[in-house]
């Protein structure tokens, strides 16, 4: 068995979650590959280390002294040194940085050193090899990661220490300059570990134990889910959920590979577990794994009495695309379609859309609503049960929900509903309490 085991900012925020860490590698072996983040927030009114540094940019771009930010960060990281009683030179390291700062240091540099000098600290206090990221994680001259040479990198390092530690988030670039990732890349470059190693295993420890399966600020202590697939868990992302980002669980899952999201603070807790597709279908009672929405959408419905559906849908998609108006559903009537697209997104367009309509496709009547929400329930085993659809519209109207549009995709993993705006966290409660208990 081969764990990577990726530990986000709140995680190693300070001395006391350096020890939290430290218990969890050592209660399982297998746990040889580990990647950090830069060191979070301790309290609510802390600083990130990121955030310092990105501080610190803008001070140099605008000529300020940024002494006081420095002082800070050594300030911080030499407690942590201190407390756990380490030898690694942090005034020397932040010293070396300070008079290496002008206008001409990369910002992509500058707050890659978070996660540089949070991974010094943590890999002696572990007693794990420290593999720097920019001689681990490349990109080519077009800024994309190179998987093959990154892969090879990681998996000889891992041979070669048996135990490896890697700061996340940055990389190095053909010139040999250091390119950051998107926030969050830390969970990349854990995932980019796993895959490269061939790990059973990606733990992505942070400050919650797993999923919810709804947004605890509409229900009140939402379960967690267990277990999920991939492509529900992209199903959820996109309705709104808050998830882990698609790129950061594409190395994984293209390998096959089941990601653990776990609790640092609670790690008895067994977080939620996510594998490939082909999940057993018996594998619990629920049949709906998750619930997840968003406000705020308009739904042009366009009439039109013997009309070739095919022909005017597609000049109708081609107009949208025109304004740059995404099509997040459509229903199909025999002279009828509704389009759904999100109201910020067409913004202003809409009039110039609905004008562009009657021109073109000429019909009897189109009706605009806005002020929608959708919510949607998702669940690799609602196919498998008969009647859902049902319960679910009679569940909704029953607590006075009036239901303004269905949409139900090909795979059957989640069936929509557009409600209207006021009674989105209604519908959330509806069908939590109704079906995901």
């Amino acid at each position: 068995m081969l764990k990577a085991a990726k530990f986000g900012g709140s995680s190693v925020a300070g001395a006391e979650q350096f020890k939290k860490v430290k218990n969890i590698i050592e209660a399982d072996p297998s746990r040889r590959i580990v990647v950090v983040s830069a060191a979070g927030k301790r309290s609510a009114d802390d600083h990130k280390l990121t955030d310092l540094l990105y501080l610190c940019h803008a001070h140099l771009t605008y000529g300020v002294s940024c002494d006081e930010i420095m002082q800070t960060i050594e300030q911080r990281l030499a407690e942590i040194r201190s407390e756990l009683a380490l030898r690694y030179d942090v005034e020397g390291e932040v010293e070396a940085l300070r008079a290496r700062l002008d206008r001409s240091m990369s910002v992509d540099e500058l707050v890659s050193r978070g996660e540089y000098f949070t991974a010094r600290l943590m890999a002696e206090y572990l007693g794990y090899a420290f593999v720097d990221a920019a001689d681990c994680i490349f990109f080519g001259f077009d800024g994309q990661l190179d998987r093959e040479r990154t892969d090879r990198a990681i998996a000889a390092a891992l041979a070669e220490h048996g135990r490896i530690l890697i700061p996340g988030f940055y990389g190095r670039l053909p010139t040999g300059k250091i390119k950051v990732m998107s926030r969050g890349g830390s969970d990349i470059t854990g995932a980019l570990a796993a895959a490269a190693t061939g790990a059973d295993v990606y733990e992505n420890w942070t400050d919650v134990s797993g999923i919810l399966m709804a947004d605890p600020r509409i229900v009140n202590d939402p379960r967690p889910i267990e277990k999920v697939t991939y492509a529900e868990l992209r199903e959820l992302a996109y309705m709104g959920a808050s998830v882990m980002h698609e790129e950061s669980i594409q190395p994984v899952k293209e390998k096959g590979i089941a990601l653990n999201i776990r609790n640092t603070n609670r790690p008895d807790d067994p977080g939620t577990l996510i594998v490939g597709d082909a999940l057993d279908r018996d594998d619990g009672e629920r049949f709906i794994t998750g619930i997840a929405g968003k406000r705020d959408f308009t739904i042009i419905t366009v009439t039109k009495r013997d009309m070739n559906a095919n022909h005017t849908l597609c000049q109708a998609l081609e107009i949208m695309d025109r304004y740059h108006a995404p099509v997040e559903h459509i229903t199909l009537g025999l002279d009828s379609f509704a389009l759904v697209s999100g109201s910020n997104a067409m913004g202003d367009a809409l009039y110039d859309v609905l004008a562009d309509l009657r021109k073109t496709c000429r019909p009897d009547d189109v009706r605009v609503e806005d002020d929608i929400a959708l919510v949607a329930a998702v669940g690799r085993k609602m196919s498998s049960r008969p009647g859902i659809s049902g319960r679910l519209f009679k569940a909704l109207g029953d607590s006075g929900v009036n239901i303004r549009t269905i949409a139900q995709g090909a795979d059957e993993l989640a069936i929509t509903v557009g409600v209207d705006n006021k009674d989105f966290e209604t519908a959330i409660r509806v069908m939590y309490n109704g079906f995901a208990l």
